[in-house]
């Protein structure tokens, strides 16, 4: 009889893979209350490499970091109404604090587009005040009633940002270059996903928005998971709260406005990208840990020569961590580091010394090669490049071979029904058609160009909907 897989195999059940890979990794955990989650510490590790990385492109893009209160007040949601009715189902509302009734319900923080405009309204007065780019690092509360780990929680971090401009070009502008400059940059260049950039359909849009801007990725089932969004508001938030500058015409006037964000949904997106059936397979820019070098047995000589190799490749600017936790079979620390996905296992034990060399396993093309190891500061940066590489080649290449041009409601469907997204003209499908797939749990995932560019507009001439089924 066979030994047991690790894992579940992603091909007999993809869910079940997910699960036993974000429990066996020890990526996370559920919560006490149903739709968290506990982020374990090499969870946690990767999202704040995407934190770091995400930071650093908002900062470029001349956002400033800021924090705004949890508890908003129940009377703000309310004054923009599609905003409110957008998010109703999904509200936590506080009633009872410090042992009494509250004169007014405190609605925990769904997102911030309601308390950032409270506080625009005050620190805006002037043209001179604009434009105001501001984002936070946050966690958000919206009532989940399917939840599935770093997917769909109740709780889940993220960032948000906030934007007041002069005028509409220049908020449109603006919230295309965070949808190119940052989130599509971050995914493709260090997740290494080769997202779908394009809008999203009138029904589709972000509640108050006039218009939302959408990465879409494939995961490895053929299903869509939106990666990040960044939304035009118009004056629409403005208009609620009189968020209002003085011209340099000496009129007053209502400021354009934006709102973008990403979350612990790219954790759940670099898993099923990637993810073997073997474990995790992380992408060089992002991992926390590029190459582990690990001792075969307890050896004085082995362990001097495990830490040497580390600091030698810590020098080469890899991110390294030793394994020296010989009383644990090797072979279950093998698994162990394959199951993290970390890019690279440098295995050193007596043999390999006698010979100055190592074992090199790459976990992201497989196969494992002897070493000089004298050579591996020189040779691992440039292999993890070519991983890199790799896994947005695979992910571009998945895509385009399981995307199909159809052109009718009922051909999409099916598409989507056998593990993959379609394209349809948009002016064939419309709003009826949407409507129609949604019945067959289908949606509009992004509308875009007919050469796979953003659209002007949702109607523009040419402009294809990619459809699929998404998480």
């Amino acid at each position: 009889m066979g030994k047991a897989p690790v894992l579940t195999p992603q091909d007999a059940d993809f869910p079940r893979w997910y699960q036993d890979l974000i429990g066996k990794a020890e990526l996370a955990d559920n919560g006490p209350v149903r739709g968290t989650m506990v982020m374990r510490p090499y969870g946690y590790a990767l999202w704040e490499r995407m934190q770091q990385e995400l930071d650093a492109r908002i900062k470029a893009a001349g956002a400033r970091n800021a924090y705004f209160p949890l508890f908003i007040p129940e009377s703000y949601l309310s004054r923009e109404a599609e905003h409110v009715e957008g998010f109703a189902p999904e509200l936590a509302v506080v009633t009872h604090g410090g042992g009494k009734r509250l004169e007014e319900p405190v609605v925990v923080r769904p997102t911030s587009e309601t308390i950032v405009n409270e506080y625009f309204a005050k620190w805006i007065n002037s043209y001179r005040d604009l434009p105001l780019l501001i984002n936070q690092w946050a966690n958000v509360v919206r009532w989940e009633m399917r939840p599935r780990v770093f997917l769909r929680t109740t709780e889940f971090l993220w960032q948000e940002g906030h934007t007041a401009h002069a005028s509409y070009e220049e908020a449109r502008d603006y919230a295309a270059r965070i949808h190119r400059e940052v989130y599509a940059d971050l995914l493709r260049n260090v997740l290494a996903i080769d997202v779908v950039l394009g809008r999203k359909s009138p029904a589709e849009r972000f509640a108050g928005a006039i218009n939302t801007l959408t990465l879409e990725g494939m995961m490895r089932d053929g299903k869509a998971l939106q990666l990040g969004t960044s939304h035009e508001l118009g004056q629409n938030f403005a208009k609620a709260f009189d968020t209002r500058y003085l011209g340099a015409d000496g009129t007053r006037q209502l400021v354009w406005q934006t709102s973008w964000g990403a979350s612990t949904r790219m954790v759940g997106g670099l898993i099923m990208s990637h993810g073997d059936d073997h474990g995790l397979r992380v992408p060089p820019r992002l991992a926390p840990v590029q190459a582990v070098v690990l001792a075969v047995k307890s050896d004085d000589a082995v362990s001097a020569a495990v830490h040497e190799s580390a600091a030698r490749l810590r020098g080469a600017g890899v991110r390294v961590e030793t394994d020296e936790r010989t009383d644990i079979p090797f072979g279950r620390r093998a698994v162990d580091w394959e199951l993290k996905g970390v890019p690279v296992r440098v295995e050193i034990g007596p043999r390999d010394l006698a010979d100055g060399t190592a074992t090199l396993v790459r976990r992201i093309p497989g196969g494992k090669q002897p070493v000089a190891l004298a050579a591996l500061p020189e040779l691992l940066p440039a292999l993890l490049e070519e991983d890199q590489a790799h896994l947005l080649r695979e992910s571009r290449e998945r895509r385009e071979a399981r995307t199909t041009e159809v052109s009718t409601v009922e051909e999409a469907a099916e598409a989507a029904a056998a593990g993959g997204w379609a394209r349809i003209p948009w002016a064939r499908l419309g709003p009826e058609g949407e409507a129609r797939l949604a019945r067959d749990a289908v949606s509009v995932r992004v509308l875009v160009a007919a050469d796979g560019s953003v659209p002007e507009s949702d109607d523009a001439p040419g402009t294809v909907a990619v459809v699929g089924r998404a998480y």
